[in-house]
């Protein structure tokens, strides 16, 4: 995901943008996902989407996307209220669109537009490490979550035991390439 880096000791939660997909087979670009197929909408092959970026607009720019891995064209994409609605090229019914359920809707890390000061992408906070105030070791972020309230890191320490964090200032920072944790909220 694209979100806002705040300030050290800023009160404004981070904003998520996009989520990040693992690169395909060690490809050299990082592929960010933008939605996810919720299912189909109609009978004429459209798509209900979960968007993971901030609005239709993010997603509307890009024609060239990937879905489950495969090279599609998005032809458009409306918002349905709750949802967005989506036209994919060769996509024509109703079974077609049902297949595609569940799959991610991604485009190429350098299709995106340039960050601006402060901006990261989800996959820019995976692997990073994950330490106290004072600097020692707590693990590493293996995962980014949102459900709906908020980011979370997926946190794992020694022994590979995990944690969610919520990613908020004070709680969770993100300092000088590493994220600053209060070991508190570590399960």
């Amino acid at each position: 995901m694209r979100s806002r880096a705040e300030g050290e000791g800023s009160s404004t939660p981070p904003r998520s943008l996009a989520r990040a997909a693992p690169p395909e087979g060690g490809a050299a670009s990082t592929r960010i996902a933008l939605a996810a197929v919720a299912g189909a909408h109609g009978i004429r092959g459209e798509l209900r989407l979960k968007l993971f970026t901030d609005s239709v607009e993010n997603l509307a720019r890009h024609a060239n996307v990937f879905v489950a891995g495969r090279h599609m064209l998005l032809e458009s994409v409306k918002d349905g209220g709750k949802t967005a609605i989506a036209r994919l090229k060769g996509v024509a019914d109703r079974s077609a669109a049902e297949a595609l359920r569940g799959s991610l809707i991604e485009v190429d890390r350098d299709a995106l537009p340039p960050l601006e000061e402060g901006e990261y992408y989800h996959s820019d906070l995976i692997g990073l490490p994950c330490v106290d105030q004072a600097g020692a070791a707590l693990g590493a972020v293996c995962a980014v979550e949102n459900f709906g309230a908020g980011d979370l890191l997926e946190v794992e320490g020694e022994g590979g035991r995990r944690s969610l964090i919520p990613f908020r200032p004070g709680i969770a920072d993100l300092v000088n390439g590493r994220i600053v944790l209060d070991p508190e909220f570590l399960a």
